[in-house]
């Protein structure tokens, strides 16, 4: 039987407001336990939560780039659970009306555009966290310890409809919804630090069928490597347990990384299970037309918006232009290129970005904000591809030599200092073409003999000759002349 996995993506996404959803508390990360958490993240008597004006305003930044109605007016519930890291025994969170609804995600996979619809997105207030591991008692006995600093940090929980196919399609999703909150400036998007987490429901069913089958939901991933091999062993799971004649449980679990495998944690709660109700507490909230506006006037320039922009103001081509626009800071970088003074050149500096420069980052796993070449470095190493001062082959080496911060990355003093320069004396290089024909009758016959890579052999041999400093274009169109004569 072939089988169909069906996968909804819900992503946490913390925001990047300054104070707690609730609270006047930091969201600061790193600080000692328990020293963030005042008495209304702690829920004491008489503690009363005030709404962070913040948070709304970066859940309209998200309504607004993902083409989602956002709420005039929306509500806050009390989702009501028991742990020990929820000093309330309830969180607040959006249940009936959200204050995002709709709106849609598109990237790229295997050169297809994919789009992913959502359900909506909904502001709500983290729990704290529980400590496990080597955590120690008082008498130095194997403990659990709390800490209530991320309670009450403000989350914008996007959720997805059920249209990924397969853990790739996830994976591509959770990739480009990261990029965009942190392109809006609305999350940091540290997965390590917990500020970008998924939870993955996965269920399989019969290639065909229509009705979805039982799901799990895969709690709290904190990496895209971890989330496609999360979703791919649960299907798995799931996909033998029934062919062996079992029964998948609407369950919650963990994915172990280390062993590669997911394990039950609870079974899956429904929305009755919780009892939401409205929070007496807060009042709605309302998001007038003027606000939403005031916030679309402060939006960058979306990626969409810029991907169309580099295709039509720079004739680039699509794949190159999405990739330019991954993220905002490949984006601005390469702009930074253009205004440096190659934007004569913009398809050649989009081929070092892509290309040479994004080989060095991922060698060294830097970001492209530690990129040991400038922006306007590269452009004055374009600007000498350009000229024809060096060959594209030759850049590479200058490339190498501002990377490892030879005279402080000047490309005109490297190539200099190297000898470098590419010749381009139409009388020097005709004497080398004419050099190499007389050396090599035999290969000047396999041309003429209609077999292509004998021209490719002979050009080799001029290069060879000039010690890869002779222009390739010269030397091509020489030999075409010498040989057609």
């Amino acid at each position: 039987m072939e089988w169909e996995i069906v996968i909804g993506l819900e992503t946490h996404t913390q925001l990047s407001t300054e104070s707690k959803i609730f609270s006047s508390s930091s969201t600061r990360f790193g600080a000692l336990p328990n020293t963030q958490a005042n008495e209304v993240d702690m829920a004491l008597p008489g503690a009363l939560p005030v709404f962070n004006r913040g948070a709304a305003e970066r859940a309209i930044r998200l309504g607004l780039a993902v083409g989602g109605h956002i709420a005039p007016r929306s509500v806050f519930e009390r989702k009501n659970y028991f742990y020990p890291d929820l000093p309330k025994n309830y969180q607040i969170s959006q249940m009936e009306i959200p204050v995002v609804s709709g709106g849609t995600v598109s990237f790229m996979l295997d050169g297809e555009e994919k789009t992913i619809n959502l359900t909506r997105a909904h502001l709500e207030e983290d729990a704290g966290k529980s400590l496990h591991e080597n955590f120690r008692g008082p008498y130095g006995e194997s403990s659990t310890g709390i800490d209530l600093n991320r309670a009450g940090t403000p989350l914008l929980e996007i959720v997805s409809e059920p249209e990924m196919r397969s853990a790739a399609e996830a994976v591509g999703y959770a990739r480009a919804l990261h990029s965009l909150v942190v392109w809006l400036g609305i999350c940091d998007g540290n997965m390590q630090e917990g500020s970008f987490r998924v939870d993955a429901n996965v269920s399989v069913r019969p290639k065909g069928q229509k009705e979805f089958g039982t799901r799990c939901e895969l709690k709290n991933i904190n990496s895209f490597r971890f989330l496609e091999r999360a979703i791919q062993y649960e299907a798995r799971r799931q996909i033998e347990l029934i062919e062996d004649g079992g029964k998948v449980i609407q369950e919650t679990r963990l994915y172990d990384s280390d062993r590669d495998e997911t394990r039950s944690m609870r079974s899956k709660e429904d929305a009755h299970d919780y009892r939401y109700f409205p929070d007496p507490d807060l009042p709605p909230l309302f998001i007038s037309e003027e606000w939403i506006e005031q916030v679309r006037q402060d939006m960058p320039e979306l990626p969409a918006q810029k991907q169309a922009r580099f295709e039509q103001a720079f004739e680039l081509s699509r794949y190159d232009a999405s990739q330019l626009t991954v993220d905002r800071a490949t984006s601005d970088f390469f702009e930074a290129i253009l205004q440096a003074g190659s934007s004569a050149n913009a398809k050649l500096a989009a081929n070092w970005v892509l290309g040479e420069l994004s080989a060095a980052l991922n060698r060294e796993e830097l970001s492209i904000e530690q990129s040991k070449v400038s922006p306007a470095q590269l452009a004055q190493l374009i600007a000498r591809i350009a000229d024809g001062t060096i060959s594209n082959k030759i850049a590479r080496d200058v490339f190498a030599a501002q990377w490892d911060g030879e005279l402080n990355g000047d490309v005109d003093a490297i190539i200099e200092s190297r000898g470098l320069k590419q010749i381009n004396d139409v009388g020097a290089i005709e004497a080398m073409v004419d050099e190499v024909l007389a050396a090599n009758p035999s290969i000047v016959e396999q041309h003429r003999a209609g077999k292509p890579k004998a021209f490719n052999a002979l050009v080799g041999q001029v290069m060879k000759v000039a010690k890869g400093k002779a222009n390739p274009q010269q030397i091509n169109e020489m030999l075409k002349q010498k040989l057609d004569a």
